[in-house]
């Protein structure tokens, strides 16, 4: 290591040092503070999981959940019960506006599937609520537009659950690799899943179980006809409640590399793919995706296969970083940072992992994904830390207003079989008509498409 690597280095192990002394002090704040009520709409997998993290890191008390699978609320009740400090099971609620008319919430959290965010975040700024939503924050652009709107005009902070912008790892990868200069200039970026996660069933059509309502679930969606139960995953597989595998995990992947390198909206978004491979079954998203999200000095491209295998099998959901000085390789799990020339890392990192013995409950929860509650722990203190400051957290609803709409941009290239060219400022498509209309989607009655 030359003098130059080695002062670079110092001075990224001195932010570092620094960054923890700040989240050690966030954490005192956060405990000294008058306990929070909080309401959770959707009280599915990562409803809970969000809610049990804010659980562990702050003195709140839960005081509503709402959804409308009668088994799936009071099964979370009876966790909630457990779990928090006071012991007491919240209110339960089937409809997310009678919850709200209370207006005795100080935070809510929203894990409902991808159509249900925008209307049920803006009702939460209204109520006077601070919120944290799940990504992607909508299913289609002016829905985001019109989220960020409720958030400014309301004076709310929302947090987006985008949180590898609070991954342990990918945050000491960001200041010691690339924020020390150890890449050099950076033109270019790969983000990418190879995950097997699309459906590809054809189960019948059957009836509505009782516990559910199903007509309150789809909301605003196309009401398609009953096939099983679709809040357990299956709708994450059909563009008439989400974007595919482009807006369930392209929006980490591209969130992280705009976080990474400081990175504004893509000037030009191109892709291509389809349904190539995986034609059986009635799911409609793409099973292969290509895009190029163009930021102007800086290119990042997309790739996404449900089926075959990964070109780097310690890399399957991933990003990297081509520097002039490096490359930078990025995932939940890990990263390595090789330099030119070289053919092994000479920086790593690792997810971390909090003690067994802190968060026991941890090692029994269902569903529960270890490598990523140290992250979601964190994202929680970051949001928490900016209700008390009144301040934006690390994923503001504006950022993740970025990241989604990028992602359902790329779509619609694809739809359109053209690319297209993003005005920022005035927030479409330009000299492109038909591609504005996409923009917005047309919403079921009685439900009415939110406006900026």
């Amino acid at each position: 290591m030359d003098r130059r690597q080695f002062l670079t280095a110092t001075t990224a192990t001195l932010g570092l040092a620094e960054l923890a002394r700040q989240q050690h002090l966030a954490a005192q704040e956060i405990a000294d503070a008058p306990t929070k009520r909080v309401g959770l709409i959707g009280c599915g997998w990562y409803g809970k999981n969000d809610l049990f993290r804010l659980i562990q890191v702050a003195p709140v008390e839960v005081v509503s959940l709402c959804d409308v699978d009668r088994h799936q609320l009071e099964k979370a009740a009876d966790l909630v019960a457990q779990r928090q400090r006071l012991r007491r099971r919240p209110r339960l609620y089937g409809d997310y506006r009678q919850m709200l008319q209370e207006k005795d919430l100080d935070i809510v959290l929203i894990g409902t599937p991808d159509h249900w965010h925008a209307l049920t975040m803006i009702a939460a700024c209204e109520a006077g609520a601070d919120v944290y939503v799940q990504k992607p924050i909508s299913v289609d652009v002016v829905e985001g537009q019109a989220m960020v709107a409720a958030a400014r005009q309301h004076g709310r902070v929302v947090q987006v659950g985008t949180q590898r912008r609070s991954t342990p790892h990918l945050v000491e990868a960001r200041e010691k690799i690339v924020k020390a200069g150890l890449l050099g200039k950076v033109g270019y970026a790969e983000v990418c899943c190879y995950y097997h996660m699309r459906a590809n069933g054809n189960p019948p059509v059957q009836p509505v179980p009782d516990h559910l309502d199903y007509e309150m679930w789809t909301g605003p969606a196309p009401l398609r006809p009953y096939d099983g139960l679709p809040h357990k995953r299956w709708w994450r597989t059909f563009m008439e409640y989400g974007n595919g595998i482009m807006g369930d995990m392209c929006i980490h992947m591209l969130d992280m590399v705009r976080w990474m390198l400081d990175l504004g909206w893509p000037q030009k978004i191109s892709s291509t793919g389809g349904i190539l491979v995986q034609t059986g079954g009635k799911s409609n998203i793409a099973d292969t995706q290509a895009a190029t999200f163009d930021f102007g000095e800086v290119k990042v491209t997309w790739q996404h296969r449900t089926w075959g295998n990964p070109p780097d099998p310690d890399y399957p959901w991933a990003g990297f970083l081509y520097g002039e000085k490096g490359t930078l390789k990025l995932s939940v799990h890990r990263y390595d940072f090789i330099p030119t020339g070289k053919k092994e890392p000479t920086l790593s990192g690792k997810a971390v992992f909090d003690p067994p013995d802190k968060y026991p409950e941890d090692q029994t929860e269902e569903d529960m994904e270890l490598h990523a509650a140290a992250a979601n722990r964190a994202h929680q203190r970051d949001f928490l830390q900016a209700v008390l400051r009144r301040a934006r957290p690390v994923a503001d609803i504006e950022q993740g207003h970025i990241s989604t709409a990028s992602c359902i941009l790329a779509n619609l290239s694809m739809q359109l079989g053209r690319t297209l060219t993003w005005d920022a400022q005035r927030q479409q498509v330009v000299d492109d008509p038909e591609a504005n209309r996409l923009l917005r989607r047309s919403y079921r009655a009685p439900w009415v498409h939110p406006e900026p």
